[in-house]
């Protein structure tokens, strides 16, 4: 399966946070948003891509972006999660049921695994994909290359 590509619209989804509210992506027009998926709660590499997101809360609100956690885990695990590591503005997105059908509809979901790929999907204002990276599973993405693209987009 082949990742989402840029110029594609992002697939519409409704999925459940860590609180059990309900995101709508088509409810987020109007501001860019990034999809960070992880494989699972719990290891150390998706605990600090989380907390690098929520470290940096702020700075996506100048840039008019909202960074979201997906995978695959359910909500009961992403709140003690993230009760555990102290995440309270980030929102934490269970793809739990149907099992990783988000992260399949971008072309991130590892099936041997049943998990997703380690992948950054930035979306525009209007849904439509505007870069995709997919990270090995061991590492961190880097923030700062996310931040460089941002503040490059909204140089355009």
């Amino acid at each position: 399966m082949e990742p989402i590509k840029v110029g594609e619209r992002g697939a519409l989804f409704s999925l459940k946070d860590q609180e059990g509210n309900l995101l709508q992506l088509s409810s987020l027009s109007g501001r860019k948003v990034l999809l960070s998926f992880h494989p699972l709660a719990w290891t150390r590499v998706c605990s600090d891509q989380m907390l690098s997101l929520e470290a940096n809360w702020e700075k996506f609100q100048r840039l008019n972006a909202l960074p979201l956690g997906i995978s695959v885990d359910p909500v009961p695990s992403k709140r003690a999660w993230a009760e555990s590591l102290g995440i309270s503005k980030l929102r934490l997105l269970s793809d739990f049921w149907p099992h990783g059908e988000i992260a399949s509809a971008y072309g991130l979901f590892r099936d041997a695994q049943g998990t997703s790929e380690r992948a950054n999907v930035i979306l525009n204002e209007q849904g439509v994909v505007i870069w995709v990276k997919v990270y090995p599973i061991s590492q961190l993405p880097p923030i700062e290359e996310i931040f460089s693209f941002l503040v490059a987009e909204g140089e355009k």
